[in-house]
Formats: C-alpha cells, structure tokens, sequence
C-alpha cells in the first residue's frame, strides 16, 4: 500500500515538496540561492523566466505550484515584471497550502532576499517534515510519459515496456497521459482508433494535423541529430517508437497542458500551440515536455531514452528507462530500468513494464529514483498559446 500526502483538494501527493518559484528571470539567482542549502531536502526550484504576461504560463505556475507533490510554496518576485505574481499566490492559498511572496526590491535586494526567504522555507519545511501520510491507492495515481535521447532500440524495447507499465496502471484505475502530438506523426489515425468514440478520434486527427502544419511552418520538425546518429532515419519511424509508450488501452480523452485527467485511463497531451506560429519551437527540450506532465498532476513522469540522457525534473520523480542494453552499461548510475535487457533476450516486455510498474508503486513507498539520488531537478516553462478543450476532447 502506498502512502501519500493528503491536500485539501482531496488529491495525494507521493512527495512533500516545498517550491520555490521565481517571477522573472531577474528573480532566479535569488531564488536558486534561497533553496542551494537545502537541495536536498526536497526544496525545488521552479520558474518562469518572461518579463510580459503570457496566460500559459501563469495556469502552468498556477497548476505546478498547487501540485500534489507539493507542500509549501515561496514565490520570489523583482517587483516590477508583469507576472500577476498576486493572482498566483491567492490560488496557492485557496488551495491550503502556506505561501509568501517575496519582493526583491521590495526587501532590500538580494542579501536581504535570500536570508528572509531561506528562514521561511527552513520553517515550513520543517513543518512539512511532520506531516502525516494517509493510505494511497493506485487509482489515485496520475503518470506520464515521455522520450528523448531516442534511437533505433527506443520503439522496440524501452517504449513498449513503458506501455506495458500503462495498461497495468490503467487496468488498476490509474490516469495516463502520453504525449507529443509533433512525435506522432503518421499514427493519428492509429490512435483514432482506439479513441472511446468518433468524435475523440477526430479531435486526436485534428491535434496531429496541427503540429504538422506547425512544424512545417517552422521548417524544422521534432527530429534531432541524435536520433538520426542513433539509427532512426524519419519523424515517421520515430514517431512509430513514441507511439509504442501509450500501451493499448482505449484513449479516454485529448487534454492540453495543465489540464488534469477527470478520471482513470488513457490521455493524449497535445503540446503544440493553437493559432499561429507565436513563439517558435514548441518544446525547446524535454523538461518542457515534462513540465507540461507534471502541470497536468502527474505524480511521476517515465522517461525512456536510447542514446543516454541524465535530466529529472521538479517536483515530480523521473523514472529513467534506458532502452539500449550497451548505453545502460555506460551510464548505469543515471538509469532505473535496463529495459535492453528485451534485445538481448534477458527480459520480456512484459517482464519489464512490470519492473516499471513496481517502482511506480515504490516511488509511494518512499523509495527514490536515480535522478532523485544524483539531484537532478531541472525546469524550464516558455511562451505558448492555447485555446480551451472543446466538448469533444473529454467523452462523458
């Protein structure tokens, strides 16, 4: 049985985090120096860097900040950006938890702003530190999915097996939400398919169709070097590979970022931006797509990767699943699943979207994943534009 955090929303949280968020990349420095002594006491920074107001960025701080892995929040303002640094924290404290906003220019400037804002966090941090845990069930858990780093073993072994990991928690009630539209490419009307009913499935063909239109736009698709370096020859074949990690149970809706799952099964996160090309690329790297996970409740976000990548996240734990059996054996330290075992005919797929499953249940048991242990808590949030879900989006 897992144990979680109870927040007055009644959702649980698997972690008991205090954030520190900053307003303004001016705020970041002093924001970063007030959580440096305590890094490793579950103190994380998170933040957006724009001076101008963007409404994505204010639900996204609005969502992380009231997270169930959260338990406290210090927001760290300059004083004169334009972020509504008020509206977020009258959201964070409906919400029940304990907040402060710091104002820099406002204190005294940064010697000031640090001391005040590490005796706060040391206090509720402290605070949190005796916070009762109450029993968890897996149906309260939301996971998500992402890929990065990706090669010719990723779609073979590493995705698949994260699949595997998603029907089990579906089959237990869980929320899934898989993403990116941009990565899917040529399997929308795959995905159609398996959507509750004809409508979701048009919404699913639609959201692929946009990012094509994005991309092409842009003139540059979600395809990297590496992944060619890594044996991948097309966004197509790629997309085949990312496609694999949503498993096979039925798509229970289409959400965009922040918005959290209603209920257990299976959810498309549709990253790229309504309207026109605003703001360029629309996840400069993965921790955004991350981010973008987490703003929609995910407890814990699985990353595969086939050519090796280290990143965690804020907030919430990334569970690393290394899909190349030789980058496993180089970069074992950052890795929790050696899901090239499969290739090498160790390991079935469903053996290891077991293994995945388990320490799912394990992250609500106390126990940590290897970026947790090495400090990774790396965040990032940009400009975007979205417009609200319509009807079709979630299926009663």
């Amino acid at each position: 049985m897992m144990q979680g955090f109870l927040r007055s929303d009644g959702r649980k949280g698997i972690r008991n985090v205090v954030a520190v968020g900053y307003l303004v990349e001016c705020a970041h420095h002093v924001a970063r120096e007030i959580a440096l002594p305590m890094r490793d006491d579950d103190v994380h920074v998170i933040g957006f860097p724009g001076c101008y107001p963007n409404e994505y960025a204010q639900r996204m701080m609005e969502q992380l900040c009231t997270h169930p892995n959260v338990g406290a929040v210090l927001l760290v303002s300059l004083g004169c950006e334009s972020f509504n640094k008020y509206g977020l924290e009258r959201a964070v404290r409906a919400s029940g938890r304990p907040v402060k906003t710091l104002t820099i220019q406002a204190t005294g400037g940064t010697r000031a702003s640090i001391a005040e804002g590490r005796a706060w966090v040391a206090e509720h941090r402290a605070a949190l530190d005796v916070m009762p845990t109450v029993p968890m069930d897996v149906s309260e858990l939301v996971i998500g999915t992402v890929c990065g780093g990706s090669d010719g073993t990723s779609g073979i072994t590493g995705n698949p097996a994260a699949g595997r990991a998603f029907d089990r928690l579906i089959a237990a009630g869980a929320a899934c939400i898989f993403e990116e539209t941009g990565e899917l490419i040529g399997c929308e009307h795959i995905m159609a398919s398996r959507a509750i009913n004809p409508a979701l499935g048009e919404v699913i063909e639609a959201s692929v169709a946009k990012a094509a239109r994005y991309y092409a736009t842009l003139g540059y698709g979600s395809f990297a070097a590496g992944n060619a370096d890594g044996g991948l020859s097309t966004i197509e074949e790629k997309s085949m590979g990312a496609y694999a990690k949503s498993g096979s149970s039925p798509i229970s809706g289409l959400i965009k970022p922040g918005d959290v799952p209603p209920k257990g099964g299976l959810y498309l996160l549709d990253v790229v931006p309504d309207g026109d090309v605003r703001f360029g690329f629309p996840n400069i790297n993965d921790n955004a797509e991350i981010a973008e996970l987490i703003a929609c409740g995910a407890h814990a976000v699985y990353f595969v990767t086939g050519r090796g990548s280290v990143v965690g996240s804020a907030i919430s734990p990334v569970i690393k699943i290394c899909a190349n059996p030789e980058t496993y054996r180089r970069m074992a330290d950052d890795m929790d699943v050696d899901a090239g075992r499969i290739l090498e005919g160790r390991a079935t797929l469903d053996q290891v979207g077991q293994e995945i499953f388990d320490l799912t249940i394990g992250l609500g048991q106390g126990q940590r994943t290897r970026s947790e242990d090495l400090g990774h808590q790396e965040f990032i949030l940009t400009y975007k534009s979205f417009e609200p879900l319509g009807p079709a989006c979630l299926p009663r």
